[in-house]
């Protein structure tokens, strides 16, 4: 199954690294978030990647150009360094696609301009190039493969940060704070899995999960998949020092491919239809 990922971004918000790379190519711990989110789908199976390029692409296409595999593989060098016999590989039997898909150009334009490359796949898997998790990929799929009639699906995250969502009347008059934890609201993460029919639902120039998604919602065409386990954005400066504290700590529920299957059986996945 090929995996659409969305590697356009500038990563504004991550200004220490913006104007040099682009933000999937912002490291966590010493591979690129890119590299981990590609090796997440690789774990279950999925090692045929399109990846829509933007912002500072080139970057991109020189990292897996001059990949490295002596950086996260073991290895003997014999003749001061002249041979090198890996112990492993990363990427060897990986088949990536790149595509300029524009500068400026939002998600779904993105889409529309690699549907040529998913010509003949019934179904195929999308993402944005920010985000890890822990989630049970092959349990999300399944799920959606049991309701042929559904267009999309997508991950949803129950936040749990400390703030308060507050309601509240016209005049100002506080109705209702509660935890954010305690409220219905969970966040789209990403993590798309599609039909092909979903080109049928996408004028150029539209945001996917905007004007797309609200026609799918009104024909009972979209579902969600919860996730009660790990998701992390990296979104900021902030974000990225979390996630490399955690790596560094050795905290990475993010590397499924390090896990074994009783890792996922925690019951931290529900699947929802929305």
């Amino acid at each position: 199954m090929k995996v659409v990922l969305f590697c356009g971004g500038q990563g504004t918000r991550l200004r220490d690294y913006s104007e040099t790379i682009p933000k999937p190519m912002v490291n966590v711990g010493y591979r690129p978030i890119l590299w981990n989110i590609m090796k997440y789908y690789a774990h279950f199976g999925h090692k045929d990647f399109i990846l829509c390029l933007g912002y500072k692409g080139d970057k991109i296409k020189d990292y897996f150009i001059n990949y490295n595999e002596t950086i996260s593989n073991d290895f003997v060098m014999t003749k001061g360094g002249q041979n090198i016999k890996l112990m492993g590989s990363d990427i060897h039997d990986w088949n990536i696609t790149f595509v300029d898909t524009g500068k400026t150009s939002n998600i779904g334009m993105r889409l529309l301009r690699v549907k040529e490359y998913l010509k003949g796949e019934e179904l195929f898997l999308a993402n944005y190039a920010d985000g890890l998790t822990n989630m049970h990929l092959t349990s999300m799929i399944q799920e959606f493969k049991n309701q042929p009639d559904k267009v999309a699906s997508f991950m949803t995250y129950k936040p749990n940060q400390s703030f308060h969502t507050v309601t509240a009347g016209d005049n100002g008059l506080v109705t209702s704070i509660l935890p954010i934890a305690e409220t219905k609201m969970w966040l789209n993460a990403g993590y798309f899995v599609f039909r092909q029919e979903i080109f049928e639902n996408i004028v150029y120039g539209e945001e996917l999960v905007v004007e797309p998604f609200q026609r799918l919602i009104k024909k009972q065409q979209l579902m969600t998949f919860h996730h009660r386990g790990f998701w992390q954005q990296m979104d900021t400066f902030k974000d990225k020092m979390k996630l490399d504290d955690m790596e560094n700590s050795g905290d990475t529920p993010w590397m499924v491919w390090e896990k074994n299957e009783e890792f996922f059986k925690n019951g931290v996945n529900d699947p929802l239809k929305v």
